[in-house]
């Protein structure tokens, strides 16, 4: 019988089979991620948890197609990323995936409009410029729209980086420690936004926190321990 973390899922938009992640070390190959196999279903919300450098935020990028495995597969909407080109990986992102970081990672040269639009630019989508402020509207910076991230709050940050993430309806959103440079009040907002937003859009939401009221928040909890996955909640 499969375990917890590997329960069938209906309609996957995340597939790993056996997925193992080494580096090179001065000690020898390191394994940072080895041997996991899950799925996550559409519109599933997901918190990948343990001691900090248990392996939660290189699987999250193995997930997201930002790194590449040493050896497994993974599949996201139904695209195996490891038959992919790096090209082809960042395609398949433009067009289903959005991210969150910890450090926001917006572009100071560009007004919160601008930076929610990148996406959609890039992607070539019709109507752009109506849909992130729309976005923004949504997170509730419909009056910041012509400010540069210097002018903003950090809260106010995260919440373009939200719009950013979602503005392009993507399949999965994956955060890795949305809330970590934000206090408890604005950490706890922009988490009402996140799950609000994935709602919304039936988007699937996979994060690495260390916060188990917000991992609590989630349909499902995996817990990593030296780069495995033990019993899931």
């Amino acid at each position: 019988m499969p375990n917890a973390h590997q329960r069938a899922v209906p309609e996957a938009v995340l597939k790993v089979e056996n997925l193992t992640r080494q580096v090179s070390s001065p000690e020898g190959p390191l394994t940072i991620v080895h041997d996991v196999s899950l799925e996550i279903g559409s519109g599933e919300s997901v918190a990948i948890v343990g001691a900090s450098g248990a392996g939660k935020s290189t699987l999250l990028a193995l997930l997201a197609g930002l790194d590449t495995p040493t050896s497994g597969r993974v599949w996201l909407a139904g695209q195996d990323l490891t038959a992919l080109t790096e090209d082809g990986r960042a395609r398949l992102r433009a067009r289903r995936v959005g991210f969150v970081f910890q450090s926001f990672h917006l572009i100071p040269a560009l007004t919160a409009l601008e930076n929610v639009l990148l996406p959609l630019e890039l992607a070539g989508s019709p109507g752009a410029r109506a849909a992130a402020s729309t976005a923004l509207d949504r997170v509730g910076l419909a009056a910041r729209i012509g400010h540069y991230p210097r002018q903003l709050s950090g809260g106010e940050q995260q919440r373009v980086a939200l719009a950013r993430a979602f503005v392009t309806e993507p399949a999965v959103l994956f955060a890795d420690e949305p809330t970590g440079n934000l206090d408890s009040a604005t950490g706890a907002r922009i988490v009402d936004l996140m799950f609000e937003m994935n709602a919304h859009s039936a988007t699937t939401l996979v994060l690495v926190t260390h916060e188990s009221a917000l991992a609590a928040r989630c349909d499902r909890i995996l817990h990593m321990d030296g780069g495995r996955l033990v019993a899931g909640a």
